[in-house]
């Protein structure tokens, strides 16, 4: 399993007592360092923006990579989100991170891997940076996928607690390119209802507050799974947000590590029936430093598991 990470994306500052801290990498990568002694780290290189305008607008590609400041105030770009002068390099370095991760796991190079970034980035619209997020890094990825090395099925799961509005948004009309969420409803951003079906290649798995295990994994068995191994995909991409977990203090599920570990184990299983094992894995959201370190090793645990049809990386 390589990990991707980099330095820059600690010095991302969204403002004081802002939840989405730089602690969170830094319990993430501490956790993953003491659990497996095996990973290969590997840094994260700058998202060029080629890559970046394939899912966004000239003018927020603009607005992140030659963004001004004045000394060391923050720029805000909505209620929630903001930027310090270190921000436009650590949006680049997370989203480059899956970049450099979906031409490594195609290449051959290696079949699994982690991008320990942040900031997060599936609430990023085409045109808004917003709910923590600058540049959506998985879109990215799975654009880079689509146009750089020619795949017509690619599958985006995505686990957070908060919908990815940004990710479903700007592939709803793409059928390359499928998005299957499983997330809390209601919650921010008000989006992810079942209706919500784009040319065919969405679907959504609204969860109600206080969503224990059986619920949650009854009803990925009953949707959320076989409909990505209808998709038969060529890569799998993983919006892998912790702050299901009981504890988070953003949401109201009742979630456990263990239930991180059996869903990557099942896609994992559905990465070595359809794409040879290729599977990519992105950090989002998760608030509890606990929790985060509890469910980012169980997380790795679970897509490392050994299977006959998919070898350890």
């Amino acid at each position: 399993m390589r990990v991707y990470t980099h330095p820059a994306c600690l010095d991302h500052q969204p403002g004081p007592g802002h939840p989405e801290c730089p602690a969170r990498l830094q319990a993430v990568t501490g956790a993953l360092r003491a659990a497996f002694g095996t990973l290969d780290w590997h840094e994260a290189p700058l998202a060029r923006r080629e890559a970046a305008e394939r899912v966004h607008t000239t003018a927020l590609v603009d607005a992140i990579f030659d963004a001004r400041f004045e000394g060391d105030a923050l720029v805000r770009l909505d209620a929630d989100t903001a930027m310090s002068p270190a921000s436009p390099e650590a949006a680049r370095r997370a989203a480059g991170a899956v970049v450099a991760a979906v031409d490594a796991v195609l290449g051959g190079t290696i079949r699994q891997a982690f991008c320990a970034v942040r900031p997060p980035g599936h609430h990023a619209t085409r045109d808004s940076a917003m709910g923590f997020c600058l540049l959506n890094g998985i879109a990215i990825g799975a654009a880079h996928a689509v146009h750089a090395h020619g795949l017509t099925r690619v599958a985006v799961v995505d686990f957070d607690v908060h919908h990815g509005n940004g990710t479903q948004a700007i592939f709803a009309a793409e059928p390359r390119v499928a998005y299957l969420s499983s997330h809390q409803s209601p919650l921010y951003p008000g989006t992810g209802f079942e209706g919500e079906v784009g040319v065919g290649n969405v679907v959504n798995v609204p969860l109600p507050p206080r969503t224990g295990s059986a619920v949650f994994r009854d009803a990925l068995r009953a949707r959320l799974l076989p409909a990505i191994d209808a998709f038969k995909p060529q890569l799998i991409l993983i919006s892998a947000g912790f702050d299901g977990h009981r504890l988070d203090p953003l949401a109201d599920l009742d979630l456990s590590a263990e239930d991180y570990r059996w869903l990557s184990a099942e896609l994992a299983d559905l990465a070595a029936r359809h794409c040879g094992g290729k599977l990519v894995s992105v950090l989002e959201g998760g608030y509890s430093l606990t929790a985060l370190r509890e469910c980012s090793v169980a997380h790795l645990r679970g897509l490392t598991a050994d299977r006959n049809a998919a070898p350890r990386s």
